[in-house]
């Protein structure tokens, strides 16, 4: 699990595939200082990981740091890559977070 090279490539050339949820969990990074994104959604549940290391392996977010408390939580920050995605896809929906 990590940063890929090849989803870093695939983002910049617009061949990557996002879901509903993976840009809803993205969009949630705009509004956060650094592009930090959430750990729980609005409803208090904690964001599927495989959401999350989706949107690491497609270059779209990155882990930001380890969290000593939780180590097995994901604390990931919005990456360009995952920014320039949010400005080519239009809001279908209002954002879940």
């Amino acid at each position: 699990m990590g940063w890929t090279e090849k989803g870093r490539a695939s983002a910049r050339n617009g061949n990557v595939q996002v879901s509903d949820a993976e840009l809803d969990y993205l969009r949630a990074g705009l509004s956060q200082s650094g592009g930090k994104l959430p750990l729980f959604d609005v409803t208090g549940q904690r964001i599927d990981p495989k959401i999350m290391r989706a949107c690491i392996q497609k270059g779209l977010c990155a882990p930001w740091f380890a969290n000593p408390m939780k180590p097995d939580w994901l604390v990931c920050r919005l990456t360009d890559e995952g920014r320039q995605i949010l400005t080519t896809h239009k809001l279908r929906r209002p954002s879940l977070f």
